[in-house]
């Protein structure tokens, strides 16, 4: 747990948190105009953490989750031990309070934490404010490389 101020800690989420961290992600589904694209539920969060598939922890402000961090360990055939970053949001009404900061550099010490050689995530190309943002931070933001899918039906 790390306790940044009097009203803002960073922690693992209990239980009964996954329904806020589901709602977290389905907000940031709108945000990113592809709500339609979010159909994991809550109840396959938990049992996939619970089986390590991924970590999460959560900012706790002024009794409330404002925000996540979603991650999970990954390689890099270039680099080596790498921690990728798959969500990353702060309720929108919240933003703007450093918050986010706090989490994005609980998640680059995390990686730290690992000897990881690379902390690696996705930003929309039409997503300024986030690119800003990262770019504040010290990121590199790749702009030549293209994401590849398949989506298998479940």
């Amino acid at each position: 747990m790390t306790d940044i101020s009097p009203t803002l800690i960073i922690r693992k989420p209990t239980d009964t948190e996954f329904h806020d961290i589901h709602a977290l992600v389905h907000e940031l589904a709108i945000f990113e105009k592809s709500p339609e694209s979010h159909t994991v539920k809550a109840e396959q969060y938990l049992q996939d953490y619970r089986n390590g598939w991924f970590e999460v922890e959560v900012a706790i402000y002024n009794g409330e989750i404002a925000g996540m961090i979603f991650f999970y360990q990954s390689y890099s055939t270039w680099r080596g031990k790498m921690l990728y970053l798959e969500d990353f949001i702060v309720k929108n009404e919240l933003r703007n309070m450093g918050i986010g900061k706090q989490l994005f550099k609980r998640f680059i010490q995390i990686a730290k934490e690992r000897n990881c050689a690379l902390a690696k995530w996705e930003v929309l190309d039409w997503n300024n404010d986030a690119i800003r943002f990262y770019e504040r931070e010290g990121a590199e933001i790749e702009r030549h490389w293209w994401d590849g899918k398949i989506i298998f039906d479940q």
